[in-house]
Parts: C-alpha cells; sequence; structure tokens
C-alpha cells in the first residue's frame, strides 16, 4: 500500500524541515485519501473525520521543522491523527450506539466483475462494514490500520502506543470479533418454502 519509497520519502522530509511548500504538497496528495479514509472509518462522521484530516496536517505544518530526517511520514501522521481522534472521543463523550455509515474496508478490484460478482460482493462488503462499525474503536482501528492501510504490526503498534505484543493481541481479538459479528449477521436463507 505504500507507494512512495523511503528514499523518496526522505528527500520530503528534507524539503518539508526547509520549509518547502510542494513537498507539504506531495506529502499532502500521497497520504491525504489514507488518513481521510482511516479518520472516516474510525469515527463513522464525515465532518469529524474532515475536521481532524486538517488539524492533522495542520500539526505536520507546524512540527515539519522538527521533524527528524528519518521520520516515517505515514507512521507519524497515522499516529497524530489517531491521537486526534481519542482526544475528540474523549472530549465529546461520543456515545458508540450511532448508527454504522456505510464504508468500504476494501479497495475497489479492477476489471468488470461479472453481475453476480457485483451482487456477492456487494453484498459481503455491506456486511463486513456492519460488523466493523460494530466493533469497539480500539479493534476497529487495529484492522484499519493492519488490513486497510497496509502498516507493518511494528508500525501500527507505535502509531497506537502500545507494544508489539500487545497490538497482536489486539489484532488477535478485533479478527475474532469481526468473524463472530460476520457469523451473528450471515442471513438465514430458507429453501423450500
Amino acid at each position: 500500500m505504500h507507494s512512495m519509497g523511503v528514499d523518496d520519502e526522505a528527500d520530503l522530509v528534507a524539503r518539508l524541515r526547509a520549509g518547502d511548500v510542494e513537498a507539504f504538497d506531495a506529502i499532502y496528495d500521497e497520504y491525504r485519501p489514507r488518513i481521510f479514509g482511516f479518520l472516516l472509518r474510525l469515527s463513522r462522521r464525515r465532518t469529524v473525520a474532515e475536521d481532524l484530516l486538517d488539524e492533522t496536517f495542520l500539526r505536520l505544518v507546524r512540527h515539519a521543522p522538527a521533524l527528524r530526517a528519518d521520520t516515517n511520514l505515514g507512521a507519524w501522521l497515522f499516529t497524530v491523527a489517531r491521537n486526534l481522534y481519542w482526544s475528540y472521543r474523549r472530549a465529546s463523550a461520543l456515545e458508540d450506539d450511532v448508527d454504522p455509515v456505510t464504508l468500504s474496508l476494501w479497495p475497489v478490484a479492477a476489471g468488470d466483475p461479472s453481475p453476480f460478482d457485483l451482487a456477492a460482493g456487494s453484498e459481503l462488503e455491506s456486511r463486513l462494514d456492519q460488523a466493523l462499525a460494530g466493533l469497539p474503536p480500539q479493534q476497529r482501528e487495529v484492522l484499519l490500520l493492519v488490513i486497510r492501510e497496509g502498516l507493518k504490526p511494528m508500525e501500527a503498534a507505535d502509531v497506537c502506543g502500545i507494544s508489539a505484543e500487545a497490538l497482536r493481541q489486539r489484532l488477535a481479538r478485533a479478527r475474532a470479533a469481526l468473524i463472530c459479528r460476520m457469523n451473528l449477521e450471515r442471513p438465514i436463507r430458507r429453501y423450500g418454502t
């Protein structure tokens, strides 16, 4: 899921630290869709995700001169976005019983799928989205970081501010909970009636 190489990222960090606006634009173009998708799926509210996305990139601008030369931009941005989300949650005492928003966890596949593939994929995607939205936020965030965003478990652990072992356990519980929710939401089919 990373389209930017390590050398490219190091160059962008150096340019950003020097105040190069074009470096910021390149970083914004590269990471905005991913950070926004992460925040949208985590918060389940478009306006919240937009506000937190804006604040994430404002923090990047504010902290650019102090970034280390070896900064992993993706991990840094996801960490800031995650921390802003949890601060928002604490400040607003957000309830978890919000109606789930239909969001796609998986990227759209290339090619021309058949009508059957479209219908089956749509049903599975809908069930997956509902099951994911029903998970507690901490479980939802690890699944989004590792599965959707393709972060390595060590990177996701850094983003979440937990040990690699704690992330491994949280990810295992999240996967199990997602599978359980998917099985509970399986439509009951009656044949011969």
